[in-house]
């Protein structure tokens, strides 16, 4: 069809930002066919997006940039497209002779819809589409029991997959070596953030330089939400700015704790790959007939930082001013909201999709299930955090609730939006009443 054009090999990059360690880029690269880097902003995914200046759009953004000046430096460029997929793809099989298109795996259930999709428009064209494990170490149908099924607990899993890893699995692939292999061409401006309806955010996005003395005491340090113990990558996890390879390689060599974290969002991603229905399912599925109260009120106190409990408020306020909460307040809160407040789940879990720089729907979906007593591998249904001892234990001279709740102790801070032992026995009724209904899973 384009027998008087060059051909050229598409890497599409998606959750993979980056030059270094990108398999699907290091396959295209030695393919033998010059390669063309593309990237689409996804209008799909952009206009679900609620707060015009979501930092994570900027950032994305300025990642691009940075790339595009990469590529520049190599006589080459990045294509760097806004709308939806499916179209992009048509107009470039009209543009370009393209034999094949390479990209690395994405799990979500909509990624999944995506890529189908552009695979059958590309089959017609009878162009390839080559995919390639990235963002993982272990894929979805990897790390399976004696049964040849994948595991719905985590402790066999972690067992099963510490036991499989080897220097294969976290190999690096040199694809920064092979640049020479881009297509040499100059392509059109990347599109503003105000061409696509955003705007810059002031959110400061953390470095992904992964701190050896932060790994050292992690796993003294990691719940005390007042000391910097965090290795606060989450965001470049999810975008690929940093390879999991490394990151399991620096676990490795620092801290067998954080290493196990690595395992768990290995596991959700297995989960949710499996079993895309979690996306809105409670694993076990006694759980979907809880009453919520889902008190419209009670869940805006509970997003503003204003419900009288210090330790929760502390983590929404940090949320929402600097798109992250340190994880044990997560917990907390999560479970203020869901046992305290009996509000669904699934509220929690799209606002966090809103505010966290590093939402990941497979490990905060699988989160969120944990502290409902609903996922697969979760935490008793009647185990409920208490906010106040909680604070007491892990923020005891008050450095982290004050940072973020300053008026507390004046007459300004809210009383305690509900007391803990009604509110726990509540739940327990209601929680019991619906699991009594179905045997659990």
């Amino acid at each position: 069809m384009h027998s008087n054009k060059q051909p050229v090999a598409i890497f599409w990059f998606r959750r993979d930002l980056r030059i270094h360690d990108n398999t699907a880029f290091y396959r295209a690269l030695t393919s033998g066919l010059p390669v063309l880097p593309l990237f689409i902003f996804d209008k799909d995914i952009l206009d679900r997006l609620e707060d015009r200046d979501d930092a994570r759009v900027t950032f994305i953004h300025d990642t691009i940039l940075a790339l595009q000046d990469t590529f520049a430096a190599q006589g080459s460029d990045l294509l760097v497209q806004y709308g939806k997929p499916i179209d992009i793809f048509r107009q470039l099989l009209f543009e370009y002779n393209i034999p094949a298109v390479y990209i690395n795996h994405d799990y979500e259930p909509y990624a999944t819809r995506r890529d189908a999709e552009v695979k059958a428009l590309l089959a017609e064209s009878g162009t390839a589409f080559h995919t390639f494990k990235d963002q993982v170490l272990f894929e979805y149908r990897e790390i399976v029991n004696g049964q040849g099924q994948p595991y719905k607990v985590f402790t066999p899993y972690s067992k099963k997959w510490l036991t499989t890893l080897s220097e294969e699995h976290i190999k690096e692939q040199p694809s920064q070596k092979h640049l020479y292999g881009l297509y040499k061409t100059k392509t059109e401006p990347v599109p503003s953030l105000q061409e696509m309806g955003f705007i810059r955010s002031s959110i400061e996005i953390p470095a992904s330089k992964i701190h050896q003395d932060v790994l050292e005491k992690y796993a003294k340090e990691r719940d005390y939400p007042a000391r910097e113990a965090a290795t606060r990558i989450g965001i470049h996890l999810r975008f690929g700015t940093i390879s999991i390879r490394e990151t399991v390689k620096k676990a490795q060599q620092h801290s067998a704790i954080w290493l196990n974290e690595l395992i768990w969002r290995d596991f959700y991603s297995m989960l949710l790959a499996n079993h895309p229905q979690l996306e809105h399912s409670a694993c076990k599925p006694g759980y979907d007939r809880i009453e919520w109260r889902n008190n419209e009120q009670e869940f805006e106190r509970w997003c503003q930082g204003k419900t009288g409990y210090p330790i929760v408020d502390a983590g929404m306020r940090q949320l929402n001013q600097t798109g992250y909460m340190h994880n044990r307040v997560r917990m907390i809160a999560a479970s203020f909201l869901v046992k305290h407040l009996l509000i669904d789940w699934r509220w929690g879990d799209a606002y966090f999709a809103r505010k966290l720089l590093d939402y990941e729907m497979a490990s905060n979906n699988g989160s969120w299930q944990w502290i409902a007593g609903s996922g697969c591998d979760a935490a008793p249904y009647f185990r409920v955090f208490n906010p106040n001892a909680q604070a007491a234990k892990f923020d005891k001279a008050q450095e982290y609730v004050r940072k973020w709740v300053p008026e507390l102790g004046t007459a300004t801070y809210p009383k305690p939006m509900v007391e803990h032992e009604f509110a726990r026995d509540r739940m327990l009724k209601v929680y019991k009443a619906a699991l009594t209904k179905q045997e659990m899973v």
